[in-house]
Formats: structure tokens, C-alpha cells, sequence
């Protein structure tokens, strides 16, 4: 039995998952995932890695009906409730599913989907065990998961999890984070991501702690529940971080006074998935007192490089390697000895993922000599991993020179009449590429070029030549970085 069952085996009646006001035991959980594990055998002994898809919100049912597919042998293929028709059919044809199982509320959009691509579709209530069986002995090297990249250069590649790469993945976050079965942790991140499935959802069940699913993020619940409960470990993406400060300013005294004692009492409060600007991270600290703790993970190899639970958590970087994992920066082939030298980071361990799902030149070219290719880009500064961006989107090659989008975000962000900021490179006959620049001013204020200018001087200057400036469009209202448009209003140069 993979240990992750037999720990909530011996968890019996601790409390696992609190959902819609009501608590669960380990118990309630293994029994409910032991049944549907049988509903989905049916009259077979062993799935064999069949993959089944599951699209149903988070929930306690989420969590049996993804230990179910587990238990019977099953590949879980979780997918987004938000997923557009024309996503979900890539996902679907890609992975080859046999069988999606949903609730009522989706069955009727998806009939149309499944049957041109003739899967079965099954709702989750209706999964009955015809008999009571023997479950197969899943041995750790079998595929356990296939979730989908976010595709930012090509369609989404399926990134094909083994039970063992699952497991080192939170054995080395136990370890790290000091995870205990005391903790209390609300789930409100997405469960067809790493960091939601991960982090936030097997972490606690491994060590016998409890979960409360309060559905997707929203604001005003998240903050009732942190007022109402006693969570002890917090983990969330930078988009979150901002929406709770932009609450936080609006909120009155008492209701100010009891939230910032409620995050002031939690133990470990984590940022990842993307990178968090410094300038929130500081802010964060002042009202909460709470120093964040960002991660750096990808959906290839969960978690990889983590600030540490105990010693100095450093504002802009990501830390060291988490146990068991192997990091280096390379570039054009060469490993980096030294340090603020910007390279690949390349990643070897146990909890790296076995393939891209049917796509073997991919996955052969996104390893190297052993080492996955992670296609981000970093330095090493003060013994610390600092994270540049990703290489085709975030590092901007100007003029010889591989200049990070996000230090230039992260410096603009400390004007303060800029409230949001998201920057590109722009194709430049001369430069290769331009920085470019898309703004959210705060309130009405206004910000004229020559202070804009002055101010990120001092960022640019580091690399000695000058460089061209732009804003492309001013960004829509709780863009949260995302440009809609190219549209150049004015240049100048840094």
C-alpha cells in the first residue's frame, strides 16, 4: 500500500477535511475512497493506468474521488472547472481518457464534448461498488498523475507524475516546513495545479493534519474564515497577497486589529508560483509581522528551492535546494561556478516527473545529461537562488545583455504613484529587443516621464549603456499584470 494510505489509516478518527461546516475523519476519507476505488473497477482487478478524468469544485468528495483513482490504479487527469470548451478537448483528446466523472452541475455542458470524443461520462454521485473487493498493490513507479502546463510557448504538454515523484515531493516539504499533524491549513488554490494539490492538499494528509476547502479564492470568505479559525500554516500566490492587502487598507480598526493578530499567530505563511515583488513581501511583513516564505516549483517537479523555515527568508529570492533535490545554472551547456552570473536552473531528483504524455523527442530535449531543463533563469546572489524569470518570456535580450523583467517590475513597483506594472521586450532593430512597460497608476495620480525616467535609472545603470523606455497601454482595472494590448503611447530613454 503507497504510504500515503496507510498514514490515514493509522490517522483512524483524527479530523482530515472540514468542508460546508462539516468535518471529516481519515476514516470517513479512506472508507469513502476505498468505495469509489471499487465503483471504478467494476469487474476489473487493476486499472493499469487507465486515465480518468475528473472535473468536480474542491471538495471532501474532490479529495476521495482523486485517492479513488489512485487506489484502483487509475492515472488522475484533475481539470479546471473554468477550463474553456476548446481546452478541455485538447486535455481530454491528449491524455486519451476512458472516463470523465463530474457532478450534476457539469454533466449537460460536457455531454456534447465527451461523446464526439467517445468517452464516457459519469457523475460522481451515481458511482456505485457492485461488489467488495481486494484493492490492487499500486507499486510506487507506476504513473499516478498527468496535469496540464500552462503553455505559454506551445499548447499545454500533459507533465506525467509517478506516485514515487508525488511522494518525495512532499516528504521533502514535510521535512523542510516542519509540517506536524497539530497544523491547520485553508485550501482555496486551485486542485488541478501543483502548488493546490501539493502544497496545500497532500502535505497536511501525509502528516495527519487538518484541511479546511473554502472553494475558490475569494477575498471576503478568506478573511472571515482566518478571523474565525486558528490556521497555522498559510500558503498562497502573489496575486493573493495583493487582493488581501488592497482589502486590509479599506478595513476599520477592530476588524484590522483581530486579522492582523490571526495571521500574526500562524506559524509559516508561504508565497509561490510566481514571483513576489519585493515591495509586497515588505508590506506584507509591516502589517503582519509575518516574513514570507517563497518557493521556487514548477508542475514538473513540485517544489524544488525554498527560503528556509528556520534562518533568513530573503525578500526576492528563493532560498536554497529543498532535500533531496540537485540544482545547478548552466548556460550554452556549461555549469556556473560563479555567483551573479544569470544561467538555466537544472534540476535532478526523485521528485522530477517521468515524461511530457506521448511526447518523447519533447521530453528527451527538455533533459540534459540527467538534469531537467527547467527554461528559467537565475542568479546566484549571497549564496542565495534568485530567479530572473523565465527565459522566453521574462529575460529581455538587449544589446548583449539578458536583463530581468521582474528586478525592473519589482523597481517600478516601489514608485508610489504605481500601483500595478507588467513588463515585456519588444522586437528592436538595434537592441534585439526594448523594455517596454504597461502601468496601473494609483487612484487619479499622475507620473510624468522625466520622474518615471529618474526613477528606473538606477536599475538600468547597472548595465552601463543606455536603454530605451516605453509604455505600451495603461492597464485595466485589477489587471493584476496582464497586458491586453501593445499599443506604444511614449518612449524615452532610462
Amino acid at each position: 500500500m503507497l504510504k500515503l494510505f496507510s498514514n490515514a489509516q493509522d490517522y483512524g478518527e483524527r479530523i482530515a477535511i472540514v468542508y460546508n461546516n462539516k468535518s471529516y475523519t481519515y476514516k470517513d476519507l479512506v472508507d469513502a475512497s476505498n468505495h469509489l476505488a471499487q465503483s471504478l473497477l467494476s469487474e476489473e482487478n487493476d486499472l493499469e493506468e487507465e486515465r480518468i478524468g475528473f472535473l468536480i469544485p474542491p471538495s471532501f468528495d474532490y479529495v476521495c474521488l482523486q485517492w479513488g483513482i489512485w487506489k484502483a490504479g487509475g492515472v488522475g487527469v484533475p481539470l479546471s472547472i473554468s477550463a474553456t470548451e476548446l481546452e478541455l478537448n485538447h486535455f481530454l483528446k491528449n491524455s486519451k481518457i476512458s472516463v470523465l466523472i463530474t457532478n450534476g452541475e457539469n454533466i449537460d455542458r460536457l455531454k456534447n464534448l465527451t461523446d464526439a470524443l467517445n468517452i464516457k461520462i459519469k457523475e460522481l454521485n451515481g458511482l456505485e461498488a457492485k461488489q467488495i473487493k481486494t484493492l490492487p498493490n499500486i507499486s510506487p513507479k507506476r504513473k499516478a498523475m498527468i496535469l496540464y502546463t500552462s503553455g505559454t510557448t506551445n499548447k499545454p504538454k500533459g507533465v506525467v507524475s509517478t506516485h514515487a515523484n508525488i511522494e518525495a515531493q512532499i516528504c521533502a516539504l514535510i521535512k523542510a516546513w516542519e509540517w506536524t499533524r497539530e497544523d491547520f491549513i485553508p485550501l482555496f488554490l486551485p486542485l488541478h495545479h501543483i502548488h493546490g494539490i501539493i502544497n496545500s492538499l497532500s502535505c497536511p494528509l501525509w502528516i495527519g493534519a487538518k484541511i479546511e476547502i473554502l472553494g475558490a479564492f475569494e477575498v471576503e470568505n478568506v478573511i472571515h474564515s482566518i478571523l474565525k479559525n486558528k490556521y497555522s500554516v498559510f500558503t498562497a500566490v502573489p496575486t493573493i497577497y495583493f487582493s488581501l492587502l488592497e482589502k486590509i487598507e479599506k478595513m476599520n480598526e477592530k476588524d484590522l486589529g483581530n486579522l492582523k493578530m490571526s495571521f500574526k499567530e500562524m506559524r509559516l505563511m508561504m508565497s509561490g508560483s510566481a514571483a513576489l515583488a519585493s515591495e509586497i513581501h515588505k508590506k506584507w511583513t509591516k502589517f503582519t509581522d509575518q516574513i514570507l516564505l517563497e518557493r521556487y516549483g514548477m508542475t514538473e517537479v513540485g517544489m524544488a528551492i525554498s527560503n528556509p523555515f528556520i534562518g533568513e527568508r530573503r525578500p526576492g529570492s528563493v532560498g536554497l535546494p529543498l532535500p533531496q533535490v540537485k540544482i545547478c545554472l548552466m548556460d550554452k551547456g556549461k555549469v556556473i561556478e560563479v555567483e551573479d552570473t544569470p544561467g538555466e536552473i537544472m534540476i535532478k531528483g526523485p521528485q522530477v516527473f517521468s515524461e511530457y504524455w506521448e511526447e518523447p523527442e519533447i521530453t528527451k530535449k527538455s533533459f540534459m545529461n540527467g538534469w531537467f531543463k527547467s527554461g528559467d533563469v537565475a542568479i546566484l546572489e549571497k549564496g542565495y537562488y534568485k530567479i530572473l524569470g523565465r527565459d522566453s518570456v521574462d529575460i529581455i535580450k538587449s544589446g548583449a545583455y539578458k536583463i530581468s523583467a521582474l528586478e525592473i517590475e519589482d523597481t517600478l513597483l516601489k514608485h508610489p504613484s504605481i500601483k500595478e506594472c507588467a513588463v515585456v521586450g519588444i522586437e528592436d532593430k538595434k537592441w534585439g529587443e526594448i523594455v517596454a512597460v504597461s502601468l496601473t497608476l494609483v487612484d487619479q495620480e499622475v507620473i510624468s516621464i522625466k520622474d518615471l525616467q529618474t526613477w528606473s535609472s538606477a536599475f538600468l545603470s547597472n548595465y552601463k549603456i543606455p536603454r530605451k523606455m516605453n509604455i505600451v497601454s495603461e492597464l485595466p482595472k485589477n489587471s493584476m499584470g496582464k497586458i491586453n494590448k501593445l499599443e506604444v503611447k511614449k518612449s524615452f530613454l532610462i
